[in-house]
């Protein structure tokens, strides 16, 4: 394992428990120099040696009723930014593989992702300090009726939420990406920040679309990748329940890089 310190990086996790997925991309981090901080809102049982672990309300406070009606990715989009704001680490969401350490001096890190030409969210940096980062919090701390964005389907379905219900949930309920990608892309494009996307290649060279080929031993997952590449994605929303519940076939590239971080899959699968 390396021993030079390189930039911090940090995410969030709710619930009691990791998956493999998130146990060896967290310790890609640890094993690339990174500092890697994981803010928590209990105690999580299986968390890999070498990750720091930290109550979330040093952040922020999680609402886990607002959690119970949306998703852990609504409380997770607000919290990167306050963290980026408060600690200056670098948010790497709990299933993207550090591929190689993040460089010095690199003060815009995100791209796009999959086919779509949105901006992702899932590692991120932006300066703690600026525009962007104001902009994004006011949104989450500050909801509008409706997303800037939002076209005459999504005004639809949040026409017809519940008025009683929380505006966030209302929202979250329209579109479920409304925290996520399309804030970030939205804000970035107002801010004039979306010039300074990275290639898909350094964060995001799998596309979404194709995240089967993590679980195949027959795929090239390293096929995707260039010399620019700094972060594999897994996308473990969008795996299928198969492959949180069983173990990755030997040869294919989860099953490797499960093998190089030193982790049991059999011993963190999603129950």
């Amino acid at each position: 394992m390396t021993t030079a310190e390189r930039r911090p990086v940090a995410s969030l996790w709710i619930g009691p428990r990791l998956h493999y997925i998130n146990q060896f991309c967290l310790l890609s981090h640890v094993q690339q120099g990174h500092p890697t901080t994981l803010y928590c809102t209990e105690e999580v049982e299986n968390v890999p040696e070498g990750v720091i672990t930290r109550p979330a309300t040093e952040i922020m406070q999680i609402d886990m009723d607002i959690v119970r009606q949306t998703s852990e990715s609504f409380l997770s989009n607000v919290f990167r930014y306050k963290m980026i704001q408060k600690t200056d680490a670098i948010w790497i969401d709990c299933d993207a593989l550090c591929h190689r350490p993040f460089p010095e001096g690199m003060d815009h890190i995100y791209a796009g992702h999959g086919f779509r030409g949105a901006l992702n969210c899932g590692v991120v940096y932006i300066p703690p300090q600026g525009e962007l980062i104001d902009r994004l919090i006011d949104y989450y701390e500050n909801l509008p009726e409706a997303p800037g964005w939002f076209n005459k389907q999504q005004r639809k379905r949040l026409d017809k939420q519940d008025p009683a219900l929380p505006q966030a949930v209302r929202i979250y309920n329209a579109d479920r990406t409304s925290f996520g990608p399309q804030a970030f892309t939205w804000f970035a494009q107002q801010t004039g920040d979306f010039e300074r996307a990275l290639s898909h290649d350094v964060l995001y060279p799998v596309p979404f679309q194709l995240n089967d080929v993590f679980f195949d031993p027959h795929s090239n997952v390293e096929g995707h990748f260039t010399d620019q590449t700094l972060s594999v994605h897994l996308y473990t929303n969008g795996t299928k329940p198969w492959w949180r519940k069983h173990a990755p076939l030997p040869g294919s590239y989860a099953a490797r890089m499960a093998e190089r971080m030193g982790v049991d899959p059999s011993k963190a699968l999603e129950e």
